[in-house]
């Protein structure tokens, strides 16, 4: 198995008649899939999405891919195919279009109106290509099929993109669920009839490599919904995704069954509900879902409200809920259901989120303790499955950690993919398809790209360590004035603590190792007031370090009179 190298350089010009891979997300992660392919100068990308912050990255919002390598091609870009409409597939687009707005974006009816939507806000509008199942759309010189697969969300496809250099199968996230709700297979037919052409380069999801056996059927919640219903005796309150569209459904059924009334919470879970009922994704009964506003006027045992937060994001409802910090207050004997699986990360924020639950008397159901969700993802058998159906000449593994992305080039080896065509890969990391074989070739940068607020990049990882180091260590303030004649501090230091646990009363006693450092240096000859503030800044953090075994953020303002 190939693998990148640390020493990789920069690729070298991409041959005649050779296709370019260059992943730019969702390798080593899960989230921020982004594919860019290469052929005759101009360029295809495939998924374009966000990762979602961890608790070691304060204050970001969300975390884009590296578009650097594209802002001097936008123009050779014919367009963005869209696998499906899951956040960490599409949250990027709004922000790669503010390049340039007029990039096609291809890709299934609901996907293209939920990125729709939310272009809506950045104030885009873009140009779009509507594309179906068995749909064959030459995108510039990329001749691309698209083929039906099924996951956590409808309208999912896989692409089939020929080139001159050979054809490319992206499956996007797929499962193999043979009993889906909306009875949508995914096309093992097709995937089969790529076969017989021949598949030069299989890039597969990697999710539940790890897994053995298959994924169960999503059919096989509704039971296990319906008897949490049964059994619930005050409100119901359901945490999901804001686009996992059959999870919702499951749950308007259970709720019309049980004579409940719902109602969606947060600006997301309403907007793409609205859709998805919209355009026939959605079977709504009438009179099931009802305002917010209007619950207080029905008895508890006649709601349920479904919001997000099932991976415990600190702003969404249902972490303010857990932290008495939303208008819907959790009482004793309501009911709460993650419908959701963890995000490899989250692990740590949802527990939080469950334990702040349980304090107030819920009873909280996840999958910990309950069938509540089964993954969109498909499992080793499946892939063993898929790769013996496909029979891939050369194979990349994608959108996992990088577990997820070994364990999956394993289960190609099984199926008897050489283990030279097989391709592990990072982000930035450059694959090329030549004479049949792919091969890494070099890397280009793909970092994290951080959104905060309404900053895009701005944010750098030393501006993280510091906000890392504040939130954890606090600050102390020293503020002194020197006389610039004589060097001799005239006036200060005034010291001052916030969040350290250090009283400023402690403060006198490092007053006098300042006032001796500053007059050493001013006999020295040192009178810059930059270099006077990183004196203090060290002598001032040695003496925190020796006394309290702290690191907190010194900011040191010296002033010359």
């Amino acid at each position: 198995m190939s693998h990148p190298h640390p020493e990789l350089g920069a690729p070298p010009k991409l041959p005649k008649g050779g296709l370019r891979v260059t992943p730019l997300g969702g390798l080593g992660e899960i989230g921020r899939n982004m594919t860019v392919f290469e052929y005759g100068g101009r360029l295809l990308i495939v998924d374009c999405g966000v990762l979602f912050p961890e608790e070691e990255q304060p204050g970001i919002d969300l975390i884009l891919p590296d578009f650097t390598t594209l802002r001097d091609r936008l123009d050779d870009i014919d367009g963005i195919v869209l696998t499906h409409g899951h956040e960490d597939h599409i949250g990027g687009v709004p922000f790669l279009l503010r390049l340039k707005p007029d990039i096609p974006l291809i890709g299934s009816k609901l996907t293209l109106a939920l990125i729709e939507a939310k272009l809506q806000e950045h104030r885009i509008r873009p140009y779009t290509l509507e594309v179906t199942e068995g749909h064959r759309e030459r995108i510039g010189p990329f001749d691309c099929e698209f083929i039906a697969v099924n996951h956590s969300i409808p309208d999912a496809l896989a692409v089939a993109i020929r080139t001159p250099a050979g054809m490319v199968v992206h499956t996007g996230d797929f499962k193999m669920d043979q009993l889906p709700l909306d009875r949508r297979l995914t096309d093992l037919h097709a995937f089969a009839r790529l076969s017989e052409e021949g598949i030069d380069l299989l890039l597969s999801d990697s999710t539940n490599a790890e897994v053995p056996g298959f994924v169960p059927p999503e059919r096989d919640i509704s039971n296990v919904l319906r008897t949490v219903f049964a059994n619930a005796q005050k409100r119901i309150i359901v945490a999901s995704f804001a686009s996992h569209v059959h999870r919702i459904q499951q749950i308007l059924d259970a709720a019309h069954e049980y004579g409940r009334r719902v109602a969606f919470v947060g600006r997301s879970m309403v907007r793409n509900m609205g859709i998805a009922r919209d355009l026939g994704y959605l079977r709504v009964p009438a009179g099931l879902v009802v305002d917010v506003k209007t619950l207080d006027d029905l008895p508890d045992h006649q709601v349920v409200l479904v919001c997000t937060g099932s991976q415990g994001e600190p702003m969404a409802a249902l972490s303010r809920m857990a932290n008495r910090d939303h208008q819907i207050r959790i009482v004793q004997g309501d009911t709460v259901i993650l419908a959701s699986s963890l995000i490899p990360g989250n692990e740590n924020a949802v527990y939080r989120v469950i334990n702040g639950l349980t304090r107030w008397g819920a009873n909280v159901v996840h999958k910990g303790n309950a069938k509540v969700h089964v993954s969109g993802h498909a499992s080793a058998g499946e892939l063993l499955y898929f790769y013996n159906i496909c029979k891939p000449k050369n194979l990349m593994p994608v959108h996992g950690e990088w577990r997820h992305l070994r364990a999956n080039a394993e289960l190609g080896a099984l199926t008897g993919v050489p283990k030279d065509r097989i391709v592990i890969a990072e982000d930035g990391v450059v694959v090329d398809l030549i004479d049949g074989k792919a091969t890494i070739v070099g890397k280009v940068q793909a970092g994290y790209v951080y959104v905060d607020g309404l900053s895009v990049g701005d944010v750098t990882e030393p501006a993280l360590k510091d906000r890392r180091i504040l939130g954890e260590e606090g600050i102390i303030s020293v503020f002194l004035v020197v006389d610039s004649t004589t060097g001799k501090v005239v006036g200060g230091p005034n010291i001052h603590a916030r969040g350290s646990g250090i009283e400023d009363s402690t403060f006198s006693a490092v007053m006098p190792k300042i006032e001796d450092a500053i007059a050493k240096a001013a006999s020295d000859g040192v009178a810059e007031p930059h270099q006077l503030q990183q004196l203090v800044r060290r002598t001032v953090g040695k003496w925190v370090s020796d006394t309290y075994r702290r690191r907190p953020m010194i900011l040191p303002v010296v002033v010359e009179v």
